[in-house]
């Protein structure tokens, strides 16, 4: 499986892109006003402590304070708040924490109100971006990531990511990060460290200590809502969560983009820096790849699943509902069970994909077509399961419910992602909305197969705009040719200019009009 990644600038910000096999699977927007990131720490002030919240409302900067709950200031807190104080009033500089005596650790079900005054500044770390009228969610168990690990200060733990199954690769991997980590400093050993040499997760530690220590040396004279740690960009971030050796091309725009994550992957995997390319061509960077299309046919209302079948997606304030259905696909196979497993078993799949594009978070209900037999049931939730496995995000997946529903529950850190998928109708000079233009070739394909094939109309003539026209006639080897081929029928091609170049019209042969008939798209 390739995996590719395109950076596509703007004067507004950059848009990331991440391929897996061609296929657009994650969509970011890394923007100018995207200030409060997760990973982002900041030195705050408490405004208002709330009791019956347990929890406090901190200045970071941003228009709204952001929230602090109790159970986020983690264990060593107390170590943290008086590691600041030093810091602050110029009594401790020895920022990799050599001789640091932790205080003793929080009561897990205490108050706020014991730990916490009004006024005073605290170091916080963003662990939600803004979403909708909530400011940032913050914690204070800091933590810096890297690409084979996660440095945690003011902690002495060694912890295995639990997808590390081998015993004795963890055994090894806690060994060789007890010999060499620094006091006060726990770590985190992500998935990506399993295989890795002393030599790259020393030098991974060293970055992490370095980047603490340079953040720390800024804390002296920072003010309030000054950022002490920045996390880097949300391209460089990507690279380092998901470079490996499928990974086998960054493409990037921009020029100052393009030296910034070759010198981080010179920094990281020196033996990567080829992948990286700067796009030198005339038409921008997402349409060139064809991301464009893939957007404007993939945030839609209604998303279509490769052999037929559609998705609808609608969002509500309190949970996003998903419903399956079989399209024409339904006319093509004689055993309905087998329909709507197959179906099934797709939109999974491209359910799956639709989470993380979109970044959809919270409560998802999937309405999958109704099956009666329960190991057909258990096959759509096990797809699921292993669909789901490769996305970042914490998430659950519980099996269909007796009414076929299945619910899914996920974390969401940052803004859902949404695009406007619909045009201003040129038509009717933007008194309405119509299907994504972009789009339209790959319908008017869509309704002649129908109707060659399951209408079976013998002399099929087409009136569409010129542009349109052009489009499939185009070449020795034109669209239009490849239909005759495909159906054994030439395809006569009317340019008509009356008509908007989002509408055409199937004529018989005596030029009247050919209804479509229905596609079956019952659930």
């Amino acid at each position: 499986m390739s995996t590719e990644l395109l950076i596509d600038s703007a004067q507004e910000g950059s848009r990331i892109a991440l391929l897996r096999d061609k296929k657009l699977v994650e969509l970011h927007s890394d923007g100018m006003d995207n200030q409060f990131k997760v990973g982002d720490i900041y030195l705050g002030t408490v405004r208002k402590i709330v009791n019956g919240l347990n929890a406090a409302f901190i200045d970071v900067g941003y228009e709204k304070d952001a929230f602090l709950h109790y159970q986020d200031l983690g264990a060593n807190f107390n170590s943290l708040n008086k590691f600041t104080k030093k810091v602050r009033n110029n009594n401790y500089q020895d920022y990799n924490l050599k001789g640091f005596k932790n205080e003793p650790e929080i009561d897990k079900v205490g108050k706020i109100s014991s730990i916490l005054s009004k006024n005073s500044q605290i170091l916080v770390q963003v662990v939600k971006e803004p979403i909708s009228s909530k400011g940032p969610r913050l914690s204070c168990e800091l933590s810096l990531p890297g690409r084979y690990l996660v440095l945690v200060p003011f902690s002495d733990s060694v912890n295995v990511s639990k997808k590390i199954r081998s015993s004795d690769e963890r055994k090894r991997l806690l060994r060789l990060i007890n010999s060499i980590k620094p006091a006060n400093f726990g770590v985190i050993i992500r998935t990506v460290a399993e295989g890795q040499s002393v030599t790259e997760l020393d030098r991974d530690l060293r970055n992490l200590v370095d980047k603490w220590e340079a953040g720390m040396s800024k804390l002296n004279k920072a003010k309030s809502r000054d950022k002490v740690i920045g996390e880097m960009s949300m391209a460089s971030s990507l690279v380092r969560d998901l470079l490996n050796e499928s990974f086998d091309g960054i493409t990037v725009e921009e020029e100052s983009t393009y030296d910034q994550i070759k010198s981080y992957i010179r920094t990281i995997a020196p033996e990567k820096e080829k992948i990286v390319k700067l796009y030198n061509g005339k038409a921008k960077l997402f349409e060139s790849f064809g991301i464009e299309k893939q957007i404007k046919s993939l945030f839609g209302q209604t998303v279509s699943l490769p052999q037929g079948g559609y998705l609808i997606i609608e969002h509500t304030e309190a949970l996003h509902v998903v419903d399956v259905n079989s399209g024409n696909k339904s006319n093509k196979e004689n055993d309905q069970e087998s329909t709507a497993l197959n179906t099934n078993l797709v939109a999974a799949k491209e359910m799956a994909r639709q989470l993380r594009l979109r970044d959809m978070g919270g409560i998802i209900v999937i309405d999958f077509i109704d099956m009666k037999r329960a190991e057909n049931k258990k096959a759509v939730y096990e797809a699921m399961k292993e669909e789901m496995s490769s996305d970042r995000s914490k998430h659950t997946v519980l099996p269909l419910s007796k009414f076929g529903l299945m619910q899914i529950t996920r974390q969401r850190v940052r803004p859902e992602v949404n695009i406007t998928t619909r045009e201003v109708c040129p038509a009717c000079n933007g008194t309405g909305k119509i299907q994504a233009s972009i789009l339209i070739a790959d319908k008017l394909e869509g309704d002649l197969e129908h109707m060659a094939t399951t209408q079976n109309v013998e002399k099929i003539q087409i009136a569409l705009h010129p542009y349109l026209y052009a489009y499939f006639t185009l070449g020795f080897i034109s669209k239009r040719v490849k239909w005759f081929f495909k159906y054994y029928k030439w395809i006569s091609l009317i340019k008509d200019s009356s008509l908007p170049v989002t509408e055409y019209r199937f004529l018989n042969k005596s030029g009247e009009e050919i209804e479509l008939t229905a596609k079956s798209g019952a659930n």
